[in-house]
């Protein structure tokens, strides 16, 4: 490891740092980082080295809070452990965990993807030189949902492998051949990487599967499969992402917002639960809101038409829908994109 050991640039290296270091609160933890910063902790057997990232989005908490709290514990894992704190610099401004990304900066989870010309580049660059560096047996990277909503896995791949790991925070998994420049489309290059997204970042449940799925991936003798267990896990293929063309306005609202392209209901987030039913209205759209919507799939295909429709300037969708990761929030819904569905036509 000792090429590792100095700081970086963009990535802060410490080796076995003393928790007491960290202070009292994950505030603290992310003033004494500073910036993204991986930690490397021996384990009582060194003959591999998993990873965990976490925080690539600076309003996600629960990983990072899940790794403070294993640090502070001071509990030696099983292996040899990498931990990555991604954007402590966006989680640090005020209100903590508030931000996204910093103003001007790009999203850092749409990054790992050449080329890298800007600062957030060239930290995803750092990430995944280290991770080419260590060699570990896995990654995981623990995320929290835009909105309240139930546990999932997230892979680039299905087999045994994935599936075991997922089994670990979650019951579902969704495999998708998007690609979007996150970590997990990188890594799993020369690694098996499964994105955790634990849930909404104000739902309690979210810290407990954080919290005590972490604690199972670093304490396991195994986690990769294993032929005599079985994985109850639920597989979900390809989700489609809503969005507003040319990041369009969104509102939340009881009411129509006359300068957004579609208002959804304040409590958006209840469609991340359950079936999304072709009687239940979605949103209020615009007088030319459908056509500033876009769906299109991994393939590249548009699916608008195919899967919603207007009824009195309302959106429905045309199927029942499975819905993941509806935000609440409008420049997520904006930049990024309303939801994630998955339904059959």
């Amino acid at each position: 490891m000792s090429n590792l050991l100095s700081q970086t640039l963009y990535l802060n290296y410490l080796e076995n740092p003393n928790p007491d270091d960290f202070g009292v609160s994950v505030e603290s933890f992310l003033h004494y980082l500073q910036k993204a910063t991986a930690i490397f902790l021996t384990g009582q057997d060194s003959s591999k080295t998993r990873a965990v990232c976490t925080l690539l989005h600076g309003n996600e908490p629960s990983g990072t809070q899940a790794v403070f709290d294993y640090l502070k514990a001071k509990t030696t894992p099983r292996f040899d452990t990498l931990f990555i704190i991604g954007s402590v610099q966006a989680a640090s401004s005020k209100p903590f965990f508030s931000q996204r990304m910093q103003a001007g900066k790009r999203d850092l989870n749409r990054c790992f993807k050449a080329p890298y010309y800007d600062q957030q580049g060239q930290i995803a660059k750092a990430i995944l030189d280290l991770l080419k560096d260590v060699k570990p047996e896995c990654l995981v990277d623990i995320h929290n949902t835009s909105g309240s909503g139930p546990s999932f896995g997230v892979a680039i791949t299905e087999d045994a492998n994935h599936i075991a790991i997922t089994s670990l925070f979650s019951n579902d998994l969704i495999v998708t051949d998007l690609r979007l420049g996150a970590l997990m489309e990188q890594s799993e290059e020369n690694m098996i990487t499964v994105t955790i997204e634990c849930g909404g970042a104000q739902d309690r449940s979210s810290q407990i599967i954080a919290h005590e799925g972490l604690h199972r991936y670093l304490s396991a003798e195994r986690v990769m499969a294993d032929i005599n267990a079985q994985y109850p896990i639920n597989i979900f293929h390809n989700p489609i992402r809503l969005e507003t063309k040319n990041q369009g306005e969104v509102a939340y609202a009881n009411e129509p917002y006359d300068a957004a392209v579609i208002t959804l209901p304040e409590q958006a987030y209840k469609f991340n639960y359950g079936m999304l039913t072709t009687d239940e209205f979605i949103g209020y759209l615009s007088p030319n809101g459908f056509a500033q919507l876009t769906a299109i799939d991994h393939l590249g295909n548009e699916r608008l038409d195919e899967f919603f429709e207007t009824r009195e300037g309302k959106l429905f969708s045309r199927h029942s829908i499975k819905v993941f990761m509806m935000t609440t929030n409008p420049f997520i819904a904006k930049t990024d994109c309303l939801f994630y569905f998955i339904g059959h036509s």
